[in-house]
């Protein structure tokens, strides 16, 4: 596949170019506990990474079955994924201090998500028994990632209590790690693409 073509899953987030909410900024640790609740209980989990395994969330043993032996991806189980990734993502979004609205559980929002359905035929049948392992360069980058944007959030905390806004330089970083992370969802764990993510925080 041609490198200049968009990877089949994207993500952006709308810069709150406004003064943000400070009172439910300072607090947000807190506010977003029912949410996150909502989310866990969905998902079987509660962590940023954690629904890719979630074992009453994201279909990934059932889906990587089906491909293997009949070359299928239900597209009601493909609809159900990216509700609960996008779901997860506005969370994410709220507790990363990138958005103060509260998540919905089903509208969009500021959090915009595409993520293509495949063409399960031009999939290779055994490649998703080896995806999860392939993908490990990026799970160790996205480590090291999730630190750096532990200590970014806190910063922006900081500078949305002094001057209600989020510095852009800083918001661009945090969402392209959480871009970073849906690629590599998509690939090892979603199951939608061949295709090896890239190391970027681009676009």
């Amino acid at each position: 596949m041609d490198a200049n073509t968009p990877f089949p899953a994207s993500l952006s987030i709308d810069y709150p170019d406004r003064e943000l909410n400070k009172v439910t900024t300072f607090f947000r640790p807190v506010l977003a506990v029912p949410i996150l609740v909502v989310l866990g209980l969905v998902s079987g989990s509660g962590g940023r990474y954690d629904w890719w395994f979630g074992a009453g969330g994201i279909l990934f043993i059932p889906t990587l079955l089906l491909i293997l032996f009949r070359k299928k991806y239900p597209r009601w189980w493909f609809e159900w994924n990216v509700a609960l990734v996008k779901f997860s993502t506005r969370c994410s979004a709220y507790l990363l201090l990138l958005r103060d609205e509260y998540p919905s559980t089903d509208e969009e929002q500021a959090v915009h998500i595409e993520i293509l359905y495949p063409n399960v035929q031009e999939l290779n049948s055994g490649m998703p028994l080896v995806k999860w392992i392939l993908a490990i360069p990026h799970y160790l980058c996205l480590w090291a990632l999730t630190v750096a944007t532990i200590i970014v959030v806190i910063i922006a905390w900081f500078a949305i209590l002094f001057t209600g806004r989020y510095p852009k330089s800083l918001f661009d970083f945090v969402v392209g790690v959480c871009r970073w992370s849906l690629r590599v969802a998509a690939y090892a764990f979603l199951l939608i693409t061949d295709r090896y993510p890239p190391f970027s925080l681009e676009p």
